[in-house]
């Protein structure tokens, strides 16, 4: 089917299929457009072989709906989130958030393995989506860079929940002796005799980062037998490109399940080879950064690193090169003040920058406080500070940015913020002011007026000032700062910030911190 014939299918009135963006043996992936909501989304179709009898065209069509109420169960942001499922005939359509990027496996086929540190980074994102996935009872089984999504943005997402389980489901829907999932990727336990459980998942962690440095997975054989004989009888081939990553892939790779790394032993590792990365190659002074630099030049390298950073889909806002100090003035002068690095710029807003190793604490839940009768997310906590409180995300980074409580997602760009200013005369000239400085500034490059306008429903007063802005490292950022007004006296700013990319499915995280702040 041609892409201008596929451009005119709507699937159930609603989903207009755009450009074919992956098949496999049991399905195709589509660009379809939302025509009710006006978004992008992908749209998973699932095509059942014709030599599957009719008993296991319904298995797939049970393991399809399985799939989705998984997915679906998880609200994390390195799981991909799913929709809606619709029906055509007989055959199940999986409507999901639509990641513009590539999978690992596409990175490895296209530009060769990763390095090191860009593949800690991302192993710290899938095993924040493990940890959150057995958190809530699910296990994956089928993690494998095929299924590993890497954004434009730098977004890590795990994706395909189609061989899940979870406590209380519907099980794993296989006959007895049948292995499914990519045989290189399977735990040797759960090949032998089917046992699957969260250290299994992490077998499949390790293979996976196994195969981002080495560009093959641990047991790569040329058939299916093969493979799993090597896995029944064989130790994993030795890494030689891991470098620093070597002792995370040891430990994940072990057979027996009981030695292997557990999930915090696997994060202090991953944590420990970011925190070794070398700095990016300093700029000279004759070549800026920002500048194509010729060929085997410093620029070129540092570009590179920058750009691992970002796909790497940590929280790392970088400041990239450092201040050079020029030598050409005048003899009895000295130095003279050393410039600014070409990257550097102040800090857009409050808490845009994550704190240092020993000033940020983990948020706990909490109980409800007595008499709150506002309901949060199952994965939100409130959080009281002596003159305000407000729901926050447990697991995320507390810290202080000077009047702002800060709270950073731990595995990527989002933010949550409650400072606390003095209340202006006039709320909507207040954003203007700040909107007028931060811009003139250099503060907000690439800088998109979305909304400033007074807001209603709040007793003495509020104004909104939404934005958007190329964050560090190239990243298109997006943040919502309500200023209300309290007291003549008190006024708070309750503001969140996303990557532009996420801002659609983080709408109702916003609704949320201004629904649930409470002035004390």
């Amino acid at each position: 089917m041609g892409s201008g014939a596929v451009q005119q299918l709507l699937i159930v009135g609603r989903y207009r299929l755009l450009d074919l963006v992956g098949s496999g043996g049991m399905g195709r992936v589509w660009l379809a457009r939302d025509e009710m909501l006006h978004r992008d989304v992908a749209v998973k179709e699932v095509v059942p072989p014709e030599w599957l009898t009719e008993a296991e065209r319904e298995e797939l069509r049970q393991r399809t709906m399985r799939e989705a109420r998984t997915a679906a169960r998880l609200n994390h942001p390195n799981v991909v989130r799913i929709y809606d499922v619709v029906h055509t005939g007989d055959n199940p359509w999986i409507v999901m958030e639509y990641i513009a990027g590539r999978s690992m496996q596409q990175i490895l086929t296209t530009d060769g393995p990763f390095a090191p540190y860009r593949a800690a980074r991302i192993g710290l994102a899938l095993l924040d989506a493990l940890r959150a996935a057995h958190a809530a009872g699910v296990l994956h089984r089928d993690v494998k860079p095929h299924n590993v999504l890497v954004g434009e943005h730098g977004r890590v997402v795990l994706s395909d929940f189609g061989l899940a389980t979870f406590d209380g489901g519907d099980g794993a829907m296989t006959r007895p002796g049948m292995v499914l999932g990519s045989p290189q990727y399977v735990a040797p336990e759960r090949a032998r005799d089917g046992t699957a459980d969260a250290r299994t998942d992490l077998w499949s962690l390790g293979a996976t980062l196994y195969a981002a440095v080495e560009g093959k997975s641990p047991y790569a054989r040329p058939t299916t037998m093969a493979t799993l004989t090597a896995l029944a009888t064989e130790q994993p081939a030795t890494p030689r490109r891991a470098g620093p990553l070597r002792p995370v892939l040891t430990g994940l790779l072990r057979r027996d399940p009981a030695k292997r790394l557990t999930a915090g032993q696997a994060e202090k590792l991953l944590r420990a080879v970011v925190a070794a990365e070398p700095a990016p190659p300093q700029p000279t002074a004759t070549e800026a950064p920002d500048r194509p630099p010729a060929p085997g030049r410093p620029g070129g390298r540092f570009r590179r690193v920058r750009q691992w950073l970002v796909a790497g889909g940590a929280v790392a806002l970088v400041a990239a090169g450092v201040a050079l100090v020029s030598r050409g003035g005048p003899p009895g002068t000295g130095p003279a003040p050393a410039p600014p690095p070409a990257t550097a710029r102040p800090a857009a807003f409050p808490c845009a920058r994550p704190a240092g190793p020993y000033q940020a604490q983990r948020v706990a839940p909490a109980p409800t406080p007595a008499g709150e009768r506002y309901l949060l997310p199952a994965d939100w906590t409130w959080y009281t500070e002596p003159t305000f409180r407000i729901a926050a995300p447990v697991g995320w980074l507390r810290f202080a940015d000077g009047a702002a409580a800060c709270f950073r997602d731990p595995s990527g760009f989002r933010a949550l913020s409650v400072e606390t200013v003095t209340p202006p005369a006039d709320l909507v000239t207040y954003w203007r002011d700040q909107e007028r400085r931060l811009t003139g500034s250099g503060a907000l490059p690439g800088y998109r007026q979305v909304e400033l306008a007074p807001v209603a429903g709040w007793h003495d007063g509020a104004a909104v000032w939404e934005c958007g802005w190329v964050g560090p490292g190239g990243v298109r950022m997006r943040s919502s700062r309500l200023l209300v007004r309290t007291s003549p006296v008190h006024a708070y700013v309750l503001a969140w910030q996303t990557p532009e990319l996420d801002w659609p499915a983080n709408h109702d995280r916003l609704l949320t911190i201004r629904q649930s702040f409470r002035p004390t």
